[in-house]
């Protein structure tokens, strides 16, 4: 087993495991949002992979697949891959996610 401590304030984004299998890559890590902060700040996102999120705390609005939402603490969300989605905080408080993301092949 391996454990990674996580000890900076300020971290935005630390991607914290990455490991590659014969049909699949899959990679975890940690991101915090400031309050007021938008990912990305213009537009939307995408990415190759299937993203699996854990809100561990605050709450985040924003939109994915053309369909707005609500995410708060203690709630998981999916996004497939080449979805375009965008986030933000929208509270007073930082926004701590862990995710995955897993690239099939």
């Amino acid at each position: 087993m391996i454990i990674k401590e996580i000890t900076q304030e300020d971290i935005v984004q630390q991607n914290l495991f990455q490991d590659q299998y014969k049909e699949s890559e899959i990679k975890f890590g940690f991101v915090k949002i400031k309050p007021g902060e938008r990912l990305p700040l213009t537009g939307t996102t995408s990415h190759n992979e299937n993203e699996y999120s854990f809100i561990v705390r605050g709450s985040l609005t924003g939109e994915s697949g053309g369909k707005s939402y609500r995410i708060t603490q203690g709630e998981a969300s999916f996004i497939p891959a080449g979805e375009a989605h965008w986030c933000m905080n929208d509270s007073e408080e930082i926004v701590e996610i862990v995710y995955a993301l897993l690239d099939i092949k």
